[in-house]
């Protein structure tokens, strides 16, 4: 996979880290995109750079197709053509129905939804025309079983996959997929920043293989859905959830 560009968004959280990290060990260029804090992104950049890793970093606003298609730009020029979009940007603001307003379900739908269509229609057409692409998106286990408090998140991360059938069909012939994958808890930081005492009681043994997923069993998935070998797997939403939710 040398010198094939694959852009994370969200990349510089638990999971888009494991990504990056994991893409650009298998050779990949890798671009991961931030939404707004400078100092953060520099920091995170400069740690990287510690453990060996020189990723490229653009800030982005993924619920604003004019920022999006900016960055496609930006990086076309500066980096190369996009092979790998890796749609894994997201937000949650959990409450229940009744308490929720309209600001909180607009802020989920937008950053968890839209984003989805303002990364992807700025790139899918230059990989069709060039034979090639990857587009793998990361939908959650409660898009498809729901849950409490989440109903603005769950039909964000349901309407994902809904998309990626729909694109599927579009460009099977083009050798471009279109994936999504359902992680269930995996043990970030914003996971692990809950009680421990919920964790144990409440969260753990509702996963059979009693325990939550690593970050870098999600990037592993991500390498594998991105790779030549996965060229037959389009249209699917691939559940890795520790047995959580099976269907």
């Amino acid at each position: 996979m040398a010198n094939k560009i694959a852009v994370v968004t969200g990349g510089m959280g638990g999971l888009g880290e494991s990504i990056c990290t994991k893409m650009s060990d298998q050779g990949y260029t890798v671009v991961a995109t931030y939404s707004s804090n400078n100092e953060k992104a520099n920091k995170w950049s400069s740690d990287m750079k510690e453990r060996g890793y020189n990723f490229y970093t653009s800030q982005v606003d993924v619920s604003d197709f004019d920022s999006c298609n900016n960055l496609v730009k930006q990086i076309e020029s500066d980096v190369g053509p996009i092979d790998i979009l890796v749609n894994n940007a997201g937000i949650t603001r959990d409450m229940t129905f009744k308490k929720m307003t309209k600001v909180d379900w607009d802020a989920v739908i937008s950053t968890n939804l839209d984003s989805i269509f303002n990364m992807t229609k700025p790139v899918v057409d230059r990989m069709v025309d060039r034979g090639w692409g990857r587009i793998i998106n990361v939908s959650s286990v409660n898009g498809q079983k729901g849950a409490f408090g989440q109903t603005n998140y769950a039909a964000a991360k349901a309407g994902m996959h809904g998309f990626t059938k729909a694109l599927a069909l579009e460009v099977a012939r083009k050798g471009v997929t279109v994936n999504t994958i359902s992680p269930g808890y995996i043990g970030t930081k914003m996971v692990m920043a809950i009680p421990e005492d919920i964790l144990k009681t409440k969260i753990i043994p509702q996963i059979p293989v009693g325990r939550l997923g690593k970050p870098e069993e999600i990037a592993g998935l991500i390498i594998y859905l991105a790779s030549d070998e996965a060229a037959f797997i389009t249209g699917a939403n691939i559940s890795i959830n520790g047995g959580q939710h099976m269907y």
